[in-house]
């Protein structure tokens, strides 16, 4: 078992991106994917009781190695103190796009009040969004969400643990 969840480890760590249960179940040829799910939470308390400079935690269906929200000062000077900020025109449309998704420009414009082709055009490039397909009307424009890396980002496991709008209203008083 100890071998096990010593393996389990290494995937994850090795993973450029949140290893999803299935996907460790499949590399260690099981068909035990409970057996898998308990190792990976004794992972994620193990973590948690050594309360060393990174977690293990469950983000955009997978599982990942995460810094300590407490040590991004640190972190943040070895990366030389620059954090990828987005404008708040930025913010708001992937806010929209979050919300409202699959969404079409045109929706997010009237929403906004401005154009927001410059904000989705950010987005794309940041890989926060991605083009679903496009809408079945007449032009058909083109459908935007969102993506596992805004997932990741917002440390997210699912866009079901997006504030809801009461949510967001009550942290504004």
């Amino acid at each position: 078992m100890e071998e096990l969840k010593t393996i389990i480890e290494a995937l994850i760590l090795a993973s450029d991106v949140p290893l999803s249960t299935e996907k460790i179940v499949e590399v260690l040829q099981t068909e035990d994917r409970d057996k898998v799910k308990g190792l990976l939470v004794e992972l994620i308390h193990e973590h948690e009781m050594r309360q060393g400079g990174f977690l293990l935690q469950e983000v955009a269906g997978g599982y990942q190695f995460r810094t300590r929200a407490d040590l991004a000062p640190w972190i943040k000077r070895l990366k030389g103190g620059k954090s990828s900020v987005m404008t708040p025109a930025a913010m708001e449309t992937l806010a929209i796009v979050a919300y409202k998704q699959p969404v079409v420009k045109a929706e997010v414009d009237k929403i906004r009040g401005v154009d927001v082709g410059g904000s989705l055009k950010t987005l794309l490039e940041k890989k926060l969004i991605r083009i679903l397909g496009r809408k079945d009307v007449p032009g058909r424009p083109m459908l935007y969400g969102t993506t596992k890396k805004f997932l990741e980002i917002f440390n997210l496991k699912d866009l079901s643990e997006l504030p809801t709008m009461q949510e967001v209203k009550d942290l504004q008083e």
